[in-house]
C-alpha cells in the first residue's frame, strides 16, 4: 500500500469514548476536500466509533492501524 501523507494530524490520545468521534467531527472541517486527517487514538472503542463515523458522515476511511497501544485512522474528506 502507498504512504498516506496526512494534511493535519489529530492527536486523541488519552480520549475516551465519544471524544475522539467528536474531535474528528470537529477536525476535519478544518481541512479541504479531498484532503487527509490523520487521527491517533488510544481507545480501543474508536476502532468500532471512527468507522462507523466515517460511514455515517460519507467521509471515506482510507487505512486503520493499530501499534504500540494506538489506533490510527486515515480519513479522506469527502465533502
Amino acid at each position: 500500500m502507498a504512504e498516506i501523507t496526512p494534511n493535519k494530524v489529530l492527536d486523541a490520545r488519552g480520549l475516551q469514548c465519544p471524544m475522539p468521534v467528536v474531535k474528528t467531527s470537529q477536525e476535519i472541517k478544518t481541512i479541504g476536500v479531498g484532503e487527509v486527517l490523520q487521527v491517533l487514538a488510544t481507545d480501543p472503542g474508536s476502532m468500532a466509533d471512527i468507522t462507523a463515523w466515517c460511514k455515517s458522515t460519507g467521509n471515506e476511511l482510507l487505512n486503520m492501524e493499530k501499534g504500540g497501544g494506538v489506533f490510527t485512522f486515515y480519513i479522506k474528506r469527502v465533502r
